[in-house]
């Protein structure tokens, strides 16, 4: 299978240029099934329930989160009615909604896990470990499985990879918005990167507008953040998995940009 990932999409432009460039991109790809990480895509903070019934009807199978998915508080009961909208698995039992999903398409079986990294990051369970938990469900199912790992640190989203090397097809990292350049294929067979980057204003500081940011950090007062809209780009990465095997094959950045201003 080949799968087309996207990075964090903040606010409105990164839902426009999403819904303009996906059609095409699947096609041009030939890509079998989407996975977008969500988090940021209502107003720059959180998603909501219309948010997310927008970006699965531009054909994408699975919306990942993060750190921000309790940021819009009617998220709390739509999330247990809508099994694509995926949290972090290792928030404590009892939370609302799932933190892994199994797939079938084409035929062939494939699963997505969504887990939190805890450096700089609020204080959930072991991700290392409730991982190795759900492993034991998953690969009863299948070899195809692709981890969003939500997570602040390099160092530890470059543990989880190698942590799950050879256990899963792809580890890729999100939250931090920035690209990183260290796509590679593990020993044991899993896809890695640090982190695929976001999508949205790029003239920006990670998707905000470069004067709220550059003055909260000269003045340390708080400041209402506004979504930035200037050289929108759609980040992200093609996987390529074995299906037998469920082993990488390929892994490769993309940056496509809108190519107008919002």
């Amino acid at each position: 299978m080949r799968f087309l990932i996207v990075g964090d999409v903040v606010g409105k432009p990164g839902r426009r240029v999403l819904r303009e460039k996906l059609s095409s991109l699947r096609e041009e790809l030939q890509v079998d099934a989407v996975i977008v990480n969500g988090e940021n895509a209502a107003g720059g903070l959180g998603i909501t329930p219309e948010v997310c019934e927008e970006i699965l009807g531009y054909g994408v199978d699975v919306i990942t989160t993060g750190n921000h998915i309790w940021d819009k508080k009617e998220i709390v009961s739509y999330i247990e009615h809508q099994p694509r909208l995926l949290r972090p698995l290792n928030y404590p039992d009892g939370v609302p909604g799932r933190g892994s999903l199994i797939l079938e398409k084409g035929g062939k079986v494939w699963a997505v896990v969504n887990l939190s990294g805890r450096v700089f990051m609020p204080p959930l369970d072991c991700p290392f470990r409730r991982m190795e938990e759900e492993l034991k469900y998953l690969h009863e199912e299948t070899r195809l499985i692709l981890v969003d790992f939500h997570a602040e640190a390099s160092s530890e989203k470059i543990a989880m990879g190698w942590f799950l090397d050879g256990k899963v097809s792809c580890v890729f990292g999100t939250h931090t918005h920035v690209a990183t350049a260290d796509e590679r294929i593990l020993p044991q067979g899993t896809a890695y990167i640090t982190d695929i980057g976001m999508t949205g204003a790029h003239d920006s500081v990670i998707g905000i507008e470069i004067a709220d940011i550059v003055g909260r950090f000269l003045t340390q007062m708080p400041v209402k953040y506004r979504v930035a809209k200037e050289n929108v780009k759609l980040n992200g990465i093609v996987v390529e998995v074995d299906d037998t095997t469920g082993k990488a094959q390929k892994i490769f950045r993309l940056s496509v940009p809108l190519a107008e201003h919002v």
